[in-house]
């Protein structure tokens, strides 16, 4: 009975989402067939047409996950390659005039699956499994808590750091799992009716989530608005990894730090002290040193301005998989633990990032539409709100895959009027800080589920600590973004 229940239960979620893909299909035909001037867009081209119904496609997909969201951005790519590239159906083609315009290179959007910050991206995959591997996360585990002692406290605000640290490099989802694997011996010490449980619990997504800001790898929409900000053909502000850094680390370190402060408040300790032990394999020889060597030197790198070494962000991380291939740390099974749906996702930002500029449709709205006169306050707190708010439901991923396209016009569009509050780098990176700053629901992100799952956190004590973080993260956050872009930091 409970079985046929089921089935039933997913027959109709099956038929709800095939429901909601054909009514989404409908939407951009009929926003493909639109008479142009409908748009309001002058000169707009038939090109330029089926580019904006290509993104009303991802944005209903992406926020009603009629179809999964790393499928989304595969289904941009093919779509973009079959009606709008030089190598489209014969069908879709036309003469490239002022009517039908300029059709983009299919080997252009294509690359965006190898775009040089995937790279890095994949860099910091690689990383991450080799130091699963050989151990060496237990090892800095083990040996970056022993200094906070056994006063709660203390364990708690050790926790958090290490958390935030990890998830700067390693994906935030791996480190919560790793994490609370970690943690699960130290519930068993404490009093199931006291609040530390749960204190502990939810530092791990916190940290998790804040940590990621830190770096360009930290978390997919800082790869996203790094590209929009670096791209040669568009912004081409040239931000490197360590500068990246030079700001968000501090940032993040005093989140970390309020964090801790307000997880204490809604969860205090009962029990003062914990005996805290972990556990796990460290493999001990020359692979450890190989991949202890490999982190260090990877990193080093990304720190030292590309000015110096000659070399930058996204050509570093090609160091790590080539060292890890060739001396046999990583395999050709290993590359299966590669989070590809993600990848696919960031891409597929990329791919609608490209159709936009590439076809002249983000020209034609600058030159249509009238930024200049908005007000950049507005657009500040209208696109972080928003974006904060979808990043909540959906993932920030597609969010930020969503927002920074259209953003990365609207700033060009605006021109000097957004130095008022900090330049064009306090938006974009903007809604990077606020796609992990969204954290309240179990839901919002893969660390937040994780920790949800272990029965150990009510969904009002998620809410009630993941929204006063969230929100606080990016009040302080948008004030730092501003004095950055006042200094011309960024360049």
């Amino acid at each position: 009975m409970t079985e046929e229940r089921g089935n039933v239960l997913t027959n109709h979620f099956e038929m709800k989402k095939l429901i909601e893909l054909v009514c989404i299909i409908i939407v951009t035909a009929i926003v493909w067939n639109l008479p142009t001037s409908v748009f309001d867009i002058d000169g707009l081209t038939v090109v330029q047409q089926r580019i904006i119904a290509i993104f009303v496609f991802a944005t209903l997909t992406w926020l009603t996950e009629a179809i999964p969201a790393w499928a989304t951005s595969l289904a941009i790519i093919t779509v973009m390659c079959l009606t709008v590239s030089n190598n489209s159906i014969s069908f879709f083609k036309g003469d490239e005039d002022d009517i039908f315009g300029k059709l983009l290179s299919s080997k252009d959007i294509m690359a965006t699956f190898a775009n040089p910050v995937i790279m890095l991206f994949l860099g910091g995959f690689i990383l991450a499994i080799a130091a699963t591997k050989s151990g060496l996360d237990v090892l800095l585990a083990k040996n970056l808590i022993r200094p906070f002692g056994q006063k709660s406290e203390n364990v708690l605000l050790g926790f958090l750091l290490i958390t935030g640290i990890f998830s700067m490099f390693v994906s935030n989802t791996a480190t919560a799992a790793m994490m609370l694997t970690f943690l699960t011996p130290v519930f068993a010490a404490l009093p199931a009716n006291g609040k530390g449980r749960t204190a502990l619990t939810m530092s791990i997504p916190i940290a998790a989530n804040l940590g990621g800001m830190a770096t360009p790898i930290g978390t997919p929409p800082n790869a996203i608005a790094l590209q929009a900000l670096n791209d040669p053909a568009g912004l081409n502000m040239g931000i490197d990894f360590g500068e990246w850094m030079a700001f968000m680390f501090p940032l993040v370190i005093l989140l970390l730090f309020i964090s801790w402060r307000l997880i204490l408040r809604f969860f205090p300790f009962t029990q003062k002290t914990i005996h805290l032990e972990i556990e796990g394999e460290i493999h001990h020889g020359w692979r450890m040193w190989v991949v202890s060597g490999t982190f260090i030197l990877t990193i080093l790198l990304w720190l030292i301005p590309s000015k110096i070494t000659g070399i930058d962000s996204n050509t570093v991380a090609m160091i790590p998989m080539g060292i890890f291939a060739i001396t046999g740390v990583i395999t050709a099974k290993d590359l299966q633990a590669i989070n590809w749906s993600v990848i696919w996702m960031v891409a597929g930002g990329f791919a609608l990032g490209l159709g936009m500029n590439g076809s002249g449709l983000a020209d034609r709205a600058i030159e249509s539409i009238p930024f200049g006169s908005w007000s950049p306050i507005a657009i500040l707190i209208i696109s972080g709100f928003i974006c904060y708010f979808l990043s909540n439901f959906i993932s920030n991923t597609a969010t930020a895959a969503l927002l920074v396209p259209i953003l990365a016009v609207v700033c060009t569009g605006m021109g000097n009027s957004l130095n008022a509050i900090g330049g064009t780098s306090t938006i974009l990176i903007g809604i990077a800080l606020a796609a992990s700053s969204a954290m309240c629901l179990p839901i919002s992100t893969p660390p937040n589920a994780i920790a949800y799952s272990t029965g150990l956190i009510k969904q009002n004590d998620m809410l009630k600590a993941g929204l006063t973080v969230g929100v606080i993260s990016m009040i302080i956050g948008y004030v730092v973004l501003f004095f950055v872009g006042e200094s011309h930091f960024l360049g």
